[in-house]
């Protein structure tokens, strides 16, 4: 029998609408039980904003074409496209016994850890959650819990086009820049992406297998 504390599936969703896997993965932790394996679903975007819960509007300093969506998930305002890894983390944290604060710090590891392969120094930030490159955001971080269970995750910039950044104040900060794996010299997709930095969250999160699926 599997250990469910130790073992969790791996889903490569490729590019998908947001909206989509938001409330795919809503329904997920509405009907998993204490039995259900966590799960990592790695995709892409379709370009969007997406608004925090408490988040303010105003961070959106100027209309654009790129639909605006009001989500779940803490934070302020973001950018999620194509060329952008987005990893949704879907943990039951009393199984795992984790805080919030303790899996946003592992998550924070995890990129930094992979960064570190690429030849890349990142750090994270007490008063802003995410990963910097010398002070530039590379990688953003926003879940919500419910019902001791973990959704939404963090999205890190490999190769997208960062220009609908300017648009807004990213999450919620003035004048903060962003960057990419691309913009730091490292050309590689999306998707090649993927595979190492879910073993990093694997290491982080003291996850030992992987549970084989078809999705």
């Amino acid at each position: 029998m599997t250990d469910t504390t130790e073992a969790l599936c791996l889903r490569n969703l490729g590019l998908t609408e947001y909206e989509t896997s938001w409330h795919a993965m809503r329904q997920f932790t509405e009907q998993r039980d204490e039995s259900t394996p966590d799960e990592l679903w790695l995709l892409e975007h379709h370009p969007v904003y997406t608004l925090g819960l408490n988040g303010d509007i105003r961070h959106m300093i100027r209309t654009t074409d790129i639909p605006v969506v009001k989500t779940d998930r803490g934070g302020q305002i973001t950018y999620h496209g194509p060329g952008q890894l987005i990893v949704y983390v879907l943990v039951d944290l009393r199984r795992k016994n984790l805080g919030v604060r303790r899996l946003v710090s592992a998550l924070e590891n995890a990129v930094i850890g992979l960064l570190k392969q690429y030849g890349i120094t990142a750090q994270a930030r007490q008063d802003a959650p995410g990963v910097y490159v010398g002070g530039r955001k590379i990688a953003s971080l926003g879940l919500r819990v419910r019902k001791g269970c973990s959704y939404h995750g963090l999205s890190l910039n490999v190769n997208p086009d960062l220009s609908p950044f300017s648009a807004i104040n990213p999450c919620g900060y003035a004048g903060l820049e962003v960057t990419s794996l691309t913009a730091l010299d490292v050309a590689i997709q999306a998707h090649e992406a993927a595979a190492p930095l879910a073993v990093e969250i694997m290491q982080t999160l003291n996850y030992e297998r992987v549970i084989p699926t078809r999705g």
